[in-house]
């Protein structure tokens, strides 16, 4: 950045301010007074700058941003559906969202029968018995599962199941959140199409294994078509198995990890069912349960009388508890009005869909891409970068130059199967227009990387933004605007 843009980006200017704190309650022109100890001793160190300033500033900022109601996100395992406008009205509806957490459960019928019919929801559609709302994220959800299923196995008096099976392909929040929990992380290796190595995954099952976490589909987007063989032999050695819901998009209304032999899982509300979640947040990730677990969900739960009340119930088996009340209610709001709005027959076509779409883009790219999976894919699949690599023109450089044709870049890198991984999952909520437009657009890019390489390697070139210095910006980040005003 120049240092003219810097002037630009500065906004502040001695003496200016865009606020008036209003008088207190009591008429006075101050509030209390507080002990003098408290006081701060210098002014704070904020710009100075009109409500007019704040408001242009911020407004600009959004129009550079990125968001699903502008744009296609291709991203692969992230699942960045449109979300309906009619989960934000419920969402807001104020007999909900001023609703206080403290209030006793006779005040809040209403909120409870929603989190108790959404935990319905969720069972029904993933074959599975209970299911907690209380987690926060994925990753918050994928600890309280391996905490469940450690909980289960200390109840039984096995202590010395301390191991957790984890594919090389998996998303890396997995060894992450076993290695929180507790556990050790004991990898199995993958097939060429990415699906479990059965003959691998053998002599790992001893009686020192807690259980294994997997998807289905895999990381690559393939159904591992040999899961009811997993399942059987896991259980035989005594361990559990894990769902990373993070692929559940899939097989919605279809296809039911309970009925694959998995006895835990975490959904993704923030994917599957539409909540957005670009930024980090806000998320939501249920556990479900199957019977024999049902006992070491965390408290508190909803629980429904014979006579249709809602109260609140702690239960003693439980692993205790994981969040602060239950969770982020916002979310699971808008899920359940994703979900009465789809109703049964609209949640069946949710998977066929995504299917659909995520085929017909394989399918109309491999021959610029390199795949290195034939077959049926189910939400996503992964291209090994450009086919022809003679001019250099990486995975990297072409994510980047889909910023100047207004595309986000699919994820990069990931799976680390790949030298060059490029994951693309589009979603079952975009049109045929809007994919045959992207499909264009890459094998645009793909004809630039053979007549043009130099121009894909410099982009984005029409970006408010151009080719970041991205170690740089890790190391010496800018967060104040008066560090920015130093460096200038």
């Amino acid at each position: 950045m120049k240092y003219y843009d810097k002037l630009i980006f500065e906004l502040s200017r001695p003496g200016r301010k865009g606020y008036e704190l209003p008088a207190d309650n009591y008429g006075h022109d101050s509030m209390a007074e507080l002990p003098a100890d408290l006081l701060r001793k210098e002014d704070l160190n904020l710009p100075e700058v009109t409500e007019l300033d704040v408001v242009r500033h911020y407004t600009n900022l959004s129009n550079k941003n990125f968001g699903v109601d502008t744009g296609f996100y291709p991203l692969g395992s992230c699942t960045m559906k449109y979300n309906p406008k009619i989960n934000e009205e419920v969402a807001a509806m104020p007999g909900f969202a001023s609703l206080h957490p403290l209030q006793n459960p006779d005040t809040v019928q209403g909120a409870l029968e929603l989190y108790y019919n959404l935990q319905h929801a969720l069972s029904s559609l993933s074959g599975l018995a209970e299911f907690t709302l209380n987690p926060y994220a994925g990753a918050h959800g994928e600890l309280t599962g391996l905490m469940v299923m450690r909980r289960y196995h200390e109840s039984r008096g096995d202590s010395k199941r301390t191991k957790v099976i984890v594919p090389d392909s998996a998303h890396g929040t997995n060894p992450a959140s076993a290695m929180v929990a507790g556990l050790e992380v004991v990898e199995v290796k993958s097939r060429p199409n990415g699906s479990i190595d059965i003959e691998d995954l053998k002599p790992l099952l001893d009686d020192t294994i807690a259980g294994i976490m997997m998807t289905n589909p895999n990381t690559l987007g393939m159904f591992e078509t040999e899961i009811l063989d997993i399942a059987k032999l896991v259980h035989e050695a005594g361990g559990l198995l894990y769902y990373d819901g993070a692929n559940f998009n899939p097989l919605l209304g279809r296809v039911r990890p309970g009925d694959m032999g998995f006895d835990i899982m975490h959904i993704n509300l923030h994917k599957t069912f539409s909540t957005p979640h670009g930024g980090g947040g806000p998320g939501s990730g249920p556990v479900g349960v199957a019977e024999h677990l049902r006992e070491f969900l965390p408290n508190p739960r909803v629980r429904k009388t014979d006579d249709g009340r809602f109260y609140v119930d702690f239960g003693k088996e439980s692993l205790g508890s994981v969040s602060t009340f239950f969770g982020n209610f916002g979310v699971m709001m808008r899920a359940y009005a994703y979900i009465l709005s789809l109703g049964k027959e609209g949640i069946r076509n949710v998977g066929p869909m995504a299917t659909l779409n995520a085929n017909y883009i394989k399918e109309n790219l491999k021959d610029d891409y390199l795949l290195p999976i034939e077959g049926v894919c189910k939400h996503e699949f992964v291209f090994d970068g450009l086919k022809d690599k003679s001019t250099g023109v990486t995975t990297l450089n072409v994510a980047k130059r889909l910023l100047d044709y207004g595309f986000h870049a699919p994820t990069i890198y990931f799976p680390l199967l790949f030298h060059e991984s490029m994951m693309i999952e589009p979603t079952e909520t975009e049109s045929i227009e809007t994919l045959d437009e992207f499909i264009d657009v890459l094998h645009k890019v793909a004809k630039e990387a053979r007549e043009n390489p130099e121009a894909v390697k410099d982009a984005p070139l029409t970006t408010a933004v151009r080719h970041l210095d991205e170690t740089g910006a890790a190391k010496k980040p800018i967060l104040t605007y008066k560090a920015l005003q130093a460096e200038a």
